[in-house]
């Protein structure tokens, strides 16, 4: 048996014009190869332009200097933990590059996370990036659908329930009610449905955060759901909002949630319609949104809708310390 020469790792905070260069290239080949894009667009984004979000860059060349293996490492999400997505040359897979670039980012994960918490996404659900995961001890733990749809295309009236009004968030006021919706709303879900008012404080801390695209139904001073919209990137013409990464913009269906208290008033149909609409307004051509594909009734409603799916995601994710899944958002 012959053994293979021990893997170099290299780790950079920021890269080099010609260290993007091959890395956009690398994830091209892959791409052509695989017949899906190994890194998702915000990782593509964030290696042509920079940001202010701050990422880990892990690296491994040949004896040429060219790049063969790269690994994109988030340690920002304080609530779902560190998040890495890796590429390897075609011609160079089965040499335990992929083991070395997934090995390196757990130690960057343990670093930034207590519980050395680490998502892994495998994009186009490669059967190898799930045998490399599995082998390492992650669990498969989510595969989610993300679905598109323009915003050129009419978006349809929805009638609202009667004594239902929509309005928006009130910083200040509403973090209270809304987080009782949401735990509602999200019982079952595994991450979501427990999130704490500094949960909440983080994500509306963000630079992309507007209270005016994040809509509240209620009823009698009551909530009963909601439509939290978000704005990936770019200069959004209408608010003069600036994103992390100077781009296009594409709006997002962020989160969309109704009290179980209000099942069967048709508000998921109306909040989606409501922010659609908002999106549309702020000069938006597109919007998109992530959904579970086991999620059968909120796939069957973004089809309704207008959306279809546009692509697959697969999040394998495990736990620094033992080895066991972490919690997921």
């Amino acid at each position: 048996m012959i053994n293979e020469p021990e893997v170099k790792v290299e780790r950079a905070d920021r890269l080099t014009p010609e260290q993007v260069t091959q890395a956009v290239e690398l994830a091209n080949l892959a791409g052509d190869v695989d017949g899906a894009y190994p890194l998702s667009e915000h990782v593509m984004l964030h290696l042509r332009h920079g940001g202010e979000v701050p990422a880990i860059h892990l690296l491994i060349t040949d004896e040429a200097q060219q790049l063969v293996g790269y690994a994109h490492v988030d340690p920002t999400d304080r609530v779902a933990g560190p998040s890495a997505e890796l590429v390897v040359h075609p011609m160079r897979r089965r040499r335990g590059l992929g083991r070395a670039l997934v090995s390196q980012a757990l130690a960057v994960a343990a670093e930034h996370d207590p519980a050395g918490r680490l998502r892994l996404w495998a994009h186009g659900d490669h059967p190898s990036a799930g045998a490399l995961a599995v082998s390492l001890g992650f669990t498969r733990a989510r595969v989610l659908w993300q679905m598109r749809r323009s915003l050129f295309a009419p978006v349809p009236a929805v009638p609202l329930p009667e004594g239902v009004t929509i309005r928006a968030f009130r910083p200040g006021q509403d973090e209270q009610a809304w987080l009782r919706v949401n735990a509602r709303a999200f019982a079952d879900h595994p991450e979501q449905g427990r999130w704490t008012l500094e949960d909440l404080r983080v994500r509306m801390a963000e630079p992309w955060f507007d209270p005016e695209g994040f809509f509240v139904a209620q009823r009698d001073d009551e909530l009963l759901g909601f439509h939290w919209t978000k704005v990936h990137g770019g200069s959004v013409a209408a608010s003069g909002r600036t994103g992390a990464h100077q781009h296009d913009p594409i709006g997002e269906v962020y989160v969309l949630g109704v009290d179980s208290s209000a099942h069967g008033l048709g508000l998921g149909a109306v909040l989606t319609a409501t922010g659609l609409a908002h999106l549309r307004r702020q000069g938006l051509d597109q919007v998109m949104l992530y959904v579970d594909e086991a999620n059968v009734a909120a796939v069957a409603l973004y089809h309704r809708l207008g959306f279809v799916r546009w692509a697959t995601d697969t999040c394998f994710e495990r736990d620094g310390q033992s080895g066991s899944p972490a919690a997921y958002s």
